[in-house]
């Protein structure tokens, strides 16, 4: 084995590198409960992209599963919910085609009545444009 120089301030100790304490606490975090890869970022110090590479290796290799979705304000499924152990994966909850048509449905009847409301509480005035008076330029 090669001899590889230690600098004068790092002898005696024990040498760790960052990457391995990183994956130490997003693993001791995934034992503990469940979370987002956002949450897991907040958590660790990791960028986003950092976590969610580590999840999906770990989802791949079978390490973890996706234990539920988070919702948007629109109730999309959005950000998987990691959990490490062997287990199934939760599928994403999509509205059917009729679903959608109701909402869409419902939307617009909300929006008639608003118009309507809208339209019967203040009077209606009609404007007539008034001609646009042009004062003439004084050129010296």
């Amino acid at each position: 084995m090669a001899y590889t120089p230690v600098p004068p301030n790092q002898k005696g100790r024990r040498q760790i590198k960052i990457n391995a304490i990183t994956q130490a606490q997003l693993i001791k975090l995934l034992l503990e409960g469940t979370y987002t890869c956002q949450e897991l970022a907040n958590e660790t110090g990791l960028h986003y992209v950092t976590v969610c590479q580590y999840t999906r290796e770990l989802h791949r290799a079978g390490a973890a599963h996706i234990s539920g979705w988070e919702k948007d304000r629109r109730g999309c499924d959005v950000a998987k919910i990691y959990k490490l152990g062997v287990g199934n994966d939760k599928r994403r909850q999509r509205k059917s085609d009729a679903e959608k048509q109701a909402a869409y449905r419902t939307k617009k009847k909300q929006i008639k009545v608003m118009e309507m409301l809208t339209s019967c509480s203040a009077p209606s005035v009609e404007r007539t444009p008034t001609p646009l008076k042009l004062e003439p330029r004084l050129v010296a």
